[in-house]
């Protein structure tokens, strides 16, 4: 554990008390999990940071939270979250291990499916082996509140696949030019395939909040002017030393320091994206969707 680190314990009990707000988000629950997507366009933006630190202030919520990796070719959610994970997707794949043999159990009650590593071969699976996998998810839907897809970078099908199927999108941006620029790329891709959920943008690695607003609407605007669509506001999360220390300690950064602003970030950005509302049919899961658009 890096200088300055909280003890886990502690941080537990800090989360707790930022999860009775974020519990009354719940309302009535609708049949099978609400499915969050969290993309980027673009690689080195923090999305993993983003999608893993989210996950646990909704789990600390007492959501019943499923964390997927869908990156099958350069996963890593199991190094972000120090999980000693000895099976992953392509065990799945392969026909050697059942879902349920790798699902890992993270910080307050998270579960969490991890992607392989290194792995060429899976970044081409076969259509046989993608529909496979996809089925095998497909029971976890109804065992589970929220389901956060942390996607790959880039726009490639199966990436896109799992965006359209979703019911929000949160694209992960920094006001870096390449990284808006291919923010936009895969927010156009999405409005002009149909997706009709919402789409969401966070600005990460912001200097100050009025950067992140300004990076935001940017990209509000060209969405408007040019593909007619909506983009929400979801939050600004500010450059901060902290997650840099708690990246190399293993420990995401809510656990390793949740008194900072950034803990209070997250917890913001899980009330804002907690209660979102499935807006598809019950009866058209998730995965089944995702079989749906790679068909």
């Amino acid at each position: 554990m890096g200088k300055g680190t909280i003890d886990p314990r502690h941080a537990k009990r800090t989360m707790g008390n930022h999860a009775v707000k974020l519990r009354q988000l719940s309302g009535g629950r609708r049949p099978g999990a609400r499915v969050l997507a969290v993309t980027s366009g673009k690689g080195g933006v923090g999305k993993t940071n983003v999608v893993t630190n989210l996950a646990l202030c909704l789990a600390a919520a007492k959501k019943r939270v499923l964390l997927l990796d869908a990156d099958i070719s350069l996963g890593n959610l199991d190094l972000v979250m120090n999980i000693r994970s000895r099976y992953n997707i392509s065990h799945v794949l392969s026909g050697y291990k059942q879902l349920k043999d790798i699902i890992q159990s993270g910080p307050n009650g998270l579960q969490v499916i991890c992607g392989a590593s290194g792995l060429d071969r899976l970044a081409e699976i076969s259509e046989h082996e993608q529909h496979r996998l996809l089925r095998h998810l497909a029971g976890l839907q109804n065992e589970t509140d929220v389901i956060l897809v942390d996607t790959a970078a880039g726009i490639a099908s199966s990436v896109v696949s799992f965006c359209l199927a979703a019911d929000q999108v949160l694209v992960v941006t920094t006001p870096e030019a390449p990284a808006m620029t291919d923010a936009y790329g895969m927010i156009k891709v999405l409005v002009r395939k149909g997706y009709t959920g919402p789409i969401s943008v966070v600005v990460n690695m912001a200097h100050s909040v009025a950067e992140g607003k300004r990076t935001y609407q940017r990209l509000a605007d060209v969405a408007g002017r040019f593909l007619q669509a909506d983009l929400y506001y979801a939050g600004t999360l500010l450059k901060d030393e902290r997650l840099c220390r708690a990246v190399r300690s293993r420990t995401p950064v809510v656990l390793a320091y949740p008194k900072s602003q950034l803990a209070a970030s997250f917890t913001a950005l899980a009330a804002r994206l907690g209660g979102l509302e499935c807006n598809r049919d019950g009866d058209n899961g998730f995965f089944r969707r995702v079989v749906g658009w790679l068909s």
